[in-house]
């Protein structure tokens, strides 16, 4: 699937999510950026993902999507959205011709021309057949995945499986492997490609006649979609700020009215798109640990700048800049965000907070979390009641959620300014709830 597209899944996926089949198919199709006809188009292609992947999945046309989608959600380990990343990370006709390969490699080493005439002979007849150039940019890109191996010996080169480990490991050896690879890909970030490599364990166990429930001892259930679905991108801004490269892409800021817009080929909607077109040097991504969210933080025409990587859309590589102007914005990012709780750029002010410990609670967990989870802040006085913590931040508006959710334990005292906004928001929540 092209990479337009597969922008349009992602932004359909997380749509879907937050709406929770709230939006009819007009309301849907317009708040996407996308006509009707491209809706029901999408719908029934993400219901033939699915069903190939779920081969249980009852067979019912009737059956809403974002049910489809939440089939097995009690019933299962996996992360439903990764669905998306074995479909779609490669365009249809790719997806035939590589699994051909794969499966011939699987038995034998083989080399570019009898795997060419291998494809000739397979390959349905409705697929276009691949040239000698194909087949050798195929092996190229499962040689640097690591997918497979080039055989030692001359010309013409053989290639097969690189699956060693998992052939020399014992049973035991692999739930071993599994169960580690199972936690860190639930536990750790990015996720995708533990995800990718944890189906491909499991499929080996099963293979195997290991029995199900032995490969699944941990129940882990997702929270924040938006992790999973902007790893799309991540890896190919990653690749930017390695080669110090530019990039341009559609940005939709979390304010836009739509958040995908497709690339029309009729002029009479290219007036209809929300997004802007931005050109930008990357510089670093940031994680937001509280909701799941991934920024991208660049240099472009405006200065330094922040993006949420759920709006950016037709991701391409530009040019390259030069080594010492990418190392004098690195250090100029690095000034800003010297202060930033999390990449907010403002201007510093001094918080300091009484955290009061808990009551008969040994350990002391209101001060481990401060200790643990509070960054550069320091603790400047301490009596048997309470403690002081105090912190320079870029402003107060992402340190805020976190000290409000320590609730009664945690009292602002500076700034003033900021101590009045936490206490009237505080009321506009207690006047939600009636007196006993």
């Amino acid at each position: 699937m092209a990479k337009e597209s597969f922008d349009k899944e992602v932004q359909f996926l997380r749509m879907l999510v937050l709406t929770s089949g709230a939006f009819n198919r007009q309301q849907f199709a317009e708040r996407l950026g996308i006509s009707v006809h491209t809706f029901d188009k999408t719908i029934r292609k993400l219901k033939e993902v699915v069903s190939s992947l779920h081969q249980h999945l009852p067979e019912e046309q009737s059956k809403e999507f974002s049910e489809t989608i939440r089939f097995s959600y009690y019933d299962s380990t996996d992360p439903l959205l990764l669905f998306l990343f074995r479909a779609k990370s490669v365009k249809e006709t790719e997806s035939q011709r590589i699994s051909l390969l794969l499966g011939a490699m699987n038995q034998q080493a083989l080399s570019a021309m009898e795997l060419l005439g291998l494809c000739c002979e397979s390959l349905p007849s409705d697929f276009p057949l691949p040239d000698e150039k194909t087949i050798r940019s195929d092996l190229k890109y499962l040689e640097e995945v690591g997918v497979i191996k080039r055989e030692p010996g001359p010309r013409p080169y053989r290639f097969r499986i690189q699956d060693d480990l998992i052939r020399t490991l014992t049973d035991e050896e692999l739930l071993d492997v599994f169960d580690f690879v199972d936690v860190m890909a639930n536990t750790q970030i990015p996720s995708v490609q533990g995800y990718l490599l944890r189906d491909g364990l499991k499929k080996q166990l099963l293979r195997n006649q290991v029995e199900q429930h032995a490969i699944e001892p941990f129940l882990y259930k997702y929270h924040y979609y938006s992790r999973i679905l902007d790893e799309a991108h991540l890896f190919s801004l990653l690749h930017a700020i390695r080669h110090r490269r530019k990039v341009c892409f559609l940005y939709f800021s979390p304010k836009s009215e739509k958040s995908y817009a497709a690339k029309n080929t009729n002029p009479l909607f290219e007036r209809d798109s929300k997004g802007k077109a931005e050109k930008t040097l990357p510089l670093k991504i940031v994680y937001d640990h509280q909701y799941g969210r991934w920024y991208l933080l660049s240099y472009g025409r405006e200065g330094i700048r922040k993006y949420r990587m759920e709006g950016i859309t037709q991701i391409e590589e530009d040019e390259s800049v030069d080594e010492a102007v990418f190392e004098e914005k690195q250090i100029e990012l690095a000034e800003k965000i010297k202060y930033s709780w999390l990449v907010d750029t403002g201007r510093p002010v001094t918080v300091r907070a009484r955290f009061y410990h808990p009551e008969g609670s040994e350990p002391n967990f209101v001060k481990e979390r401060v200790l643990l989870q509070g960054q550069w802040g320091q603790i400047v006085f301490e009596d048997a009641d309470s403690f002081i913590y105090e912190i320079i931040v870029n402003g107060t508006t992402e340190i805020k959620p976190w000290l409000r959710s320590f609730g009664s334990s945690c009292e602002v005292l500076e700034p003033v300014r900021f101590r009045r906004e936490m206490i009237a928001e505080w009321k506009e929540i207690q006047a939600y709830y009636e007196s006993v």
